[in-house]
């Protein structure tokens, strides 16, 4: 049977994170001295006096906290299937499920691990959740360029500026921009003149789920692959050069290896999760998309479990991304289930949608409406689980039927140890 280990004691530091009452939140606050991500100056410049009123207590843990729940005994595949988990999970859904597809695993510590999945191998759009491949994409380029140095790849995370170029437009989702001299805070579309360090192009990736982002932090795995040890000295101009001069059959291979491969080492075949185009129009105006990109919630758990197990890359690297997953800029869709306000949500949600004809309302595409959300939850009680949710309900925004499915997930998770619990109890007077 998989072992898995033994959660440490949740060391709740001080909660003494504070935010702004608006605005956005990911990554613990008190880890910019590792990232330089200025957006968590701005949070950390901010008076103590704005105290937190939209972000719940599970998002206010610190940098300290965040562990991989399962490396004590590194897991290559899923948990066994629950019947009885099954059978709870099937009801649940709306309409049972017909247009969802789903997989579950709990991990919590001091029970057996248990699975439960529906329509888990059918392929959805996987929208902005393919982000989390591009994450994993740049800490396999990392780890090719400093097999040995782990300080070598955050340094060049943070002082590594590069700036937007074509790959950055076009996207309507803001970025926060904070001027850590002048204290100036906005935030704006992503344009071409735009220079982050790499860390804040995937914080901006994530946090906020930018599209122009996703593009940059994909073109510079694929410059890493390219130069190799040439990278760290190459000038914008040469990877100008590069992208106008090279093939472009073989940039498609190459960008396709560089997203992809990692995902199959980690056992995640092609039809489970797969990108193929860039997410704008600019970066695929210069990588020809090839394949076209696929997700399947069994693909995303996998994925997850990976995580958790430090299989990510490495056990360094996994930390660091499910770092970054802390929080988006909000709890939105299934995070943002009330039941959830006391755990600790590691998040990505995506969403993609179009209609047939005539006006089209955002999130009630009724040609196609994929909504989207991976997971990993951590309730203060100990209760740990994972949760890969795809959905197409056309017509509707569907973000309510995911909050409803957070809630009863949970419910599920949590009345588990609560029944074991009782069991112990009546064993412990048997005896």
């Amino acid at each position: 049977m998989i072992k898995f280990f033994s959660f440490l004691a949740l060391c709740i530091f001080g909660l003494f994170l504070l935010y702004p009452a608006s605005g956005p939140q990911a990554y613990p606050i008190d880890g910019y001295a590792h990232t330089g991500i200025s957006r968590l100056a701005r949070l950390l410049d901010m008076d103590s006096a704005q105290i937190v009123r939209t972000l719940p207590a599970g998002g206010r843990m610190p940098y300290a906290y965040i562990r991989l729940n399962l490396m004590a005994d590194p897991v290559d595949s899923l948990p066994l299937r629950d019947e009885a988990m099954q059978e709870e999970l099937i009801d649940m859904l709306p309409s049972r499920g017909a247009n969802y597809g789903i997989a579950v695993a709990d991990i919590s510590p001091g029970r057996e691990p248990r699975y439960a999945a529906y329509h888990e191998d059918r392929g959805y759009q996987p929208g902005s959740v393919g982000k989390l491949a591009v994450a994993t994409a740049i800490f396999c380029e990392l780890e090719n360029l400093f097999v040995d140095d782990l300080e070598a790849r955050f340094d060049l995370l943070e002082k590594r500026i590069v700036a937007g170029g074509p790959f950055a437009v076009y996207d309507h989702h803001t970025i926060p921009v904070y001027d850590t001299l002048t204290q100036k805070y906005t935030r704006k579309q992503a344009s071409e003149s735009d220079r982050f360090s790499i860390y804040e192009w995937i914080d901006h990736m994530l946090s906020v789920s930018n599209n122009g982002a996703a593009s940059i932090v994909w073109r510079e795995a694929i410059l890493m692959r390219v130069f190799g040890q040439d990278y760290l000295t190459l000038t914008e101009e040469e990877a100008k050069e590069y992208f106008r001069t090279v093939d472009r059959r073989e940039l498609s291979d190459i960008a396709n290896s560089v997203v992809n491969e990692p995902l199959r080492h980690l056992g995640i075949s092609e039809d489970e999760w797969r990108l193929g185009t860039m997410f704008t129009r600019g970066g695929s105006n210069i990588v020809p998309p090839q394949g076209g990109s696929i997700g399947s919630p069994v693909g995303l758990l996998k994925w997850l479990v990976a995580l958790e197990s430090g299989r990510v890359i490495d056990p360094a690297s996994s930390l660091e991304i499910k770092r970054l997953m802390y929080m988006t800029d909000r709890r939105i869709r299934y995070a943002h289930s009330p039941s959830l306000d006391s755990a600790a949500v590691f998040f990505k949600s995506g969403s993609l949608y179009s209609c047939g004809g005539g006006p089209c309302k955002k999130y009630h595409g009724t040609k196609m409406n994929f909504m989207n959300s991976v997971a990993i939850v951590e309730q203060p009680k100990g209760d740990r689980y994972l949760v890969a949710l795809m959905s197409n309900v056309l017509g509707r925004n569907s973000a309510y039927d995911h909050q409803l499915l957070a809630s009863r997930i949970d419910n599920m998770i949590r009345q588990t140890a609560t029944s074991e619990a009782k069991l112990d109890q009546v064993r412990d007077g048997g005896e």
